[in-house]
């Protein structure tokens, strides 16, 4: 027996006082009958023990399918308390599909000194550390900036993220050994914002963003030699249009649609 998208709704709607959301995503591509849609099943829950936060849930396939193993993707806890003025949290995620394995991620922040560290690992069989990072704030006549420097234990990278915000200007420089990259976002008026992006490497992309109204949006990318990305939002609806871009020729584009649902 095959189980449908509305019963599996209907079996996590009502084991939990929280409501799931289904996202319907259209991929891209010839498909028979409604095999082209992806539609996913997201439910979240939260509760209190004593002084720590605990919160919980799952993704999964809401495709039609007579194989019930296959539908949930990852299954996903968190645990966040104080302790002397530090908020730790941790956090683990299980793929569904590959058991034998959760990545882990671990943070702590203190808001009265402005300072927060971040630690990402996976533990299975062994544990290891991939990717660790801090970063510290600043307030200064009336800007903000905040200082990140960030390591990659796997590859044995590291790099450095500082932010100036103040007022309708936003500066973003992102430096490593080998790269540099600024971002400088500008938002000209209500509706409209403009964002240039120049790497060392000579590679320069602009991003514009403008606001319709009524939780609708249209944001637009384009990186030259490469490609335009083009994203609609309509309050529940996304839709997402790249294409390729050579020289001056735009070859062909790949085109997703999704709509989230709540329940």
């Amino acid at each position: 027996m095959k189980l449908s998208a509305l019963a599996l709704i209907a079996v996590i709607g009502s084991a939990a006082a929280s409501k799931p959301q289904l996202s319907i995503s259209v991929r891209d591509g010839s498909f028979d009958g409604l095999d082209g849609l992806d539609p996913t099943i997201r439910w979240s829950d939260s509760t209190r023990t004593g002084d720590m936060d605990i919160s919980y849930g799952i993704e999964a396939s809401a495709a039609v399918t007579s194989d019930l193993a296959s539908l949930p993707r990852n299954i996903w806890g968190k645990a966040s308390t104080d302790v002397s003025g530090w908020g730790i949290s941790a956090r683990a995620e299980v793929d569904a599909q590959e058991r034998d394995h959760a990545d882990l991620d671990i943070g702590a922040s203190n808001e009265e000194n402005d300072l927060s560290v971040r630690l990402t690992a996976s533990a299975g069989n062994d544990f290891s550390v991939k990717t660790v990072e801090a970063t510290k704030g600043f307030d200064q006549n009336g800007a903000r900036v905040t200082v990140n420097p960030r390591y990659n234990v796997e590859t044995e990278e590291s790099d450095v993220v500082v932010n100036y915000s103040n007022d309708k200007t936003n500066i973003k420089l992102t430096a490593s050994a080998d790269n540099q990259e600024v971002t400088i976002s500008q938002q000209i008026d209500d509706d409209n914002r403009i964002a240039p992006t120049i790497k060392s490497n000579g590679d320069l992309s602009v991003e514009w963003e403008r606001r319709l109204g009524d939780d609708r949006s249209l944001t637009a990318n384009l990186k030259p030699n490469e490609n335009l990305n083009v994203e609609w939002k309509d309050d529940a609806w996304t839709a997402n249009v790249n294409m390729p871009i050579e020289g001056t020729s735009i070859n062909g584009a790949n085109v997703s649609i999704k709509r989230d649902v709540n329940f």
